[in-house]
């Protein structure tokens, strides 16, 4: 059943897709209707799950599910994740590949190949205070809180040591 992502409670579970570029206003808004059909049909094992999935920043497909109303089956996770392939192929965009991260600079969410870290530290290009959208957050609360978050503020941070 799909509810505003407003409304989920802070606990809900979180999986986030990084796009590989910016999305479009019309892309967003073209997408939407998949997004909460997908949301208001997934199901575990019968179950109809109270879940929500939006467009955050124009770069991240996040999809979010109250645990408290159902769990997430294996099944229900592999149909999600063939959604986001569906959503891939709609918007010519890669959703599932991990190799890039995301970082806040000058207002415009920048991705980094996770090899260029190092380097881009050193050179300066990335600072302590660099914001980061870690997307291994796992819950509506670490994703208002901390999504994204200054750099040493998360895993990054023995980069900045």
């Amino acid at each position: 059943m799909y509810v505003p992502f407003s409304l989920l409670p802070d606990s809900a579970r979180i999986w986030i897709y990084q796009a590989d570029r910016p999305l479009t206003t019309a892309e967003v808004a073209a997408v939407q209707p998949a997004l909460h059909r997908f949301a208001d049909e997934w199901t575990s094992h019968g179950r109809n799950l109270q879940a929500s999935a939006e467009i955050f920043h124009q770069q991240f497909l996040i999809i979010g599910l109250d645990e408290a109303v159902a769990d997430a089956s294996g099944c229900s996770i592999d149909a999600s994740v063939r959604f986001v392939r569906g959503v891939e192929d709609a918007l010519g965009v890669s959703l599932l590949e991990k190799s890039r991260m995301a970082f806040l600079v000058n207002g415009q969410v920048q991705l980094l190949d996770r090899r260029e870290l190092k380097a881009a530290v050193a050179d300066g290009r990335l600072v302590s205070s660099t914001p980061y959208f870690d997307a291994t957050v796992a819950s509506k609360a670490e994703l208002q809180t901390s999504f994204p978050a200054a750099a040493n503020q998360t895993w990054l941070f023995r980069y900045f040591n």
